[in-house]
Order: structure tokens, then C-alpha cells, then sequence
């Protein structure tokens, strides 16, 4: 069966894409260019990042869904990802807070 998001395995093409440019526009935007981890701790740090709560490689059916899109700092970004681009025990925890809430609202 063909998989239509295949081609963002790596995310390659969806980074590049217009669309993204756009979302990722409007996600900055929407969270006021502020880093919203560090903001749930009263610090107003620039975000320069849109992260994927649920990763982009595992959900890819939830790329564009502003309920898993956060703009955070390229430090906290590095946080919430190891290396190889798992989540570490934070992104973990970020994505089961984020989980809980989106079932309760029926997002997912």
C-alpha cells in the first residue's frame, strides 16, 4: 500500500516545502516568536524552531496540526531530541502531556 507521507521520512521534504514554510510562519507567530518551554517557567527566551511534538517520522499525520506544533529555542529543541533524533526523556514527557490533553479534547 502506498504511503503518502513517505516522502517525509527524513522530513526533507516537508522542511523545504512551502506549505511548512508557511505553517512554521504561522506557529512563530502564533506563540509570539517565544520559546514556550522555557515560558511554562516565567523565562522569555527568542524560538527560532517549530517542533514536532509527536515526531514527524512516527506521525506523520500530524505534521501540520497546530495542536502538536511548538516554537521553541535551538536549545531547547536539542533538549527534547537526542542525537539520532528520538526524543529524549523530556520530548517523552512533552508528548505524553501532549497526548493526554489531545485526547481529552478529541484531537486524536
Amino acid at each position: 500500500m502506498h504511503n503518502k507521507f513517505a516522502r517525509y521520512k527524513t522530513g526533507s521534504s516537508l522542511y523545504g516545502s512551502d506549505k511548512w514554510k508557511h505553517k512554521r510562519s504561522c506557529v512563530l507567530r502564533r506563540d509570539g516568536y517565544i520559546d514556550q518551554i522555557d515560558k511554562r517557567y516565567g523565562k522569555t527566551t527568542e524560538a527560532t524552531i517549530v517542533h514536532h511534538i509527536f515526531p514527524l517520522e512516527d506521525y506523520p499525520q500530524y505534521a501540520y496540526c497546530d495542536w502538536n506544533l511548538i516554537s521553541v529555542s535551538a536549545k531547547n529543541h536539542n533538549k527534547l531530541h537526542n542525537q539520532d533524533g528520538s526524543l529524549t526523556p523530556a520530548g517523552e514527557h512533552l508528548l505524553q502531556r501532549t497526548k493526554e490533553k489531545a485526547i481529552t479534547l478529541g484531537l486524536i
